[in-house]
């Protein structure tokens, strides 16, 4: 547990804030990082940080935009795009893909700010990984983020340790510090 999330003022709250809070540490496994490296594989698997964020980008917007609100799919989330997801493509860069996280977290903030309760259910699509007719409410939907970044915040963790020794606890006090200096740096202008 490398952070504590502040405190929250109702279940909504709480739902986007420890989602906030695994994003953040998906983010931060990038510190200082270049695209090279971002993108290497050191571990016996083909998971690298850049296809780490990509996939949870595209994960994040398929659940909340297309499957709770039920807009187009993007057609990057398609399950014959699978191993395209966890990888960065010619002519992707990580720049973008952290740009489209924030978007994506932004536009999750403002659905599930805007419904009318947590209770908000939507049907699953026709996949052979989802019982047939099932529904799933809003909340579910969050729990089921949390825990899919999470584990893969946990996957960050590892691979960022391959590639430099960079710990979790380190890469809080880095982006601590980072966060200091750049408000210092704001009074100061």
């Amino acid at each position: 547990m490398p952070i504590v999330v502040r405190a929250e003022n109702d279940e909504r709250d709480a739902l986007l804030t420890f989602l906030a809070a695994q994003r953040g540490g998906l983010h931060r496994a990038l510190l200082g990082l270049t695209d090279e490296q971002a993108s290497a594989t050191p571990l016996p698997s083909t998971l690298s940080l850049a296809g780490l964020i990509k996939h949870s980008a595209l994960v994040e917007r398929n659940w909340i935009s297309t499957i709770l609100m039920g807009r187009p799919a993007d057609p990057a989330a398609g399950p014959e795009q699978w191993a395209d997801q966890f990888r960065l493509l010619p002519g992707e860069t990580l720049a973008q893909w952290l740009t489209t996280y924030e978007e994506v977290a932004a536009e999750t903030e403002k659905i599930i700010g805007d419904l009318p309760s947590l209770d908000f259910d939507s049907a699953l699509p026709n996949a052979p990984w989802f019982p047939a007719g099932a529904r799933r409410t809003a909340r579910w939907i969050l729990l089921h983020l949390i825990e899919e970044s999470g584990r893969h915040a946990g996957h960050a963790d590892l691979i960022r340790e391959a590639i430099d020794g960079k710990t979790a606890f380190e890469l809080v006090a880095a982006a601590d510090a980072a966060d200091v200096a750049a408000t210092a740096a704001a009074a100061e202008a």
